[in-house]
């Protein structure tokens, strides 16, 4: 737990490498990799099922798969805890103002009307709101609609599901 809130030491690395009389790479390998099971296990939040069946394919001893579990089920809520603490927090949608301006004439053409949306985009970034103004004619404004929604109807593919889950 020591190496998820404080990251890595090297010298509990030398030290318990000395004690078993192996490798300071071999020790550290070893954190790492039963660091990243209970890391990945928790941001899955894993049942204890699931958790018992993903130790059993790695091929621990059965003393030692239950000591793992113990350790999974005890601190994985506290994993949890840490990894919100340090994920990254974007912007995002707080409010959004549009107008709609038509230039009905000008000296140079007249009857040649000229459409603009103009829009206002709030942004929320912690506490702090971001302003960005944006303008676009109705046509670039359906295009950038239909774009969007045909990009919707992918991710919601049978095909983009199957590799959106083989990711997580």
């Amino acid at each position: 737990m020591e190496f998820i809130r404080k990251g890595a030491n090297p010298k509990v690395y030398q030290g318990a490498a000395q004690k078993l009389g192996v490798q300071v790479e071999t020790v550290q390998h070893g954190v790492e990799g039963l660091m990243f099971l209970l890391l990945e296990s928790s941001k899955l939040m894993l049942s204890e099922i699931d958790f018992q069946d993903s130790i059993i394919s790695l091929g621990f001893p059965e003393k030692l798969q239950s000591l793992l579990l113990e350790l999974y089920l005890t601190n994985r809520l506290e994993i949890r805890a840490v990894l919100a603490h340090m994920s990254v927090d974007l912007p995002h949608y707080h409010t959004l103002e549009w107008r709609f301006d038509v230039q009905l004439a000008s000296r140079c053409l007249r009857h040649q009307p000229r459409p603009q949306i103009l829009m206002k985009l709030h942004l929320k970034d912690s506490d702090e709101t971001k302003t960005h103004l944006l303008q676009t004619d109705p046509v670039n404004l359906v295009h950038l609609t239909q774009v969007l929604d045909a990009a919707l109807q992918e991710i919601k593919s049978p095909y983009c599901r199957r590799i959106c889950r083989n990711i997580k």
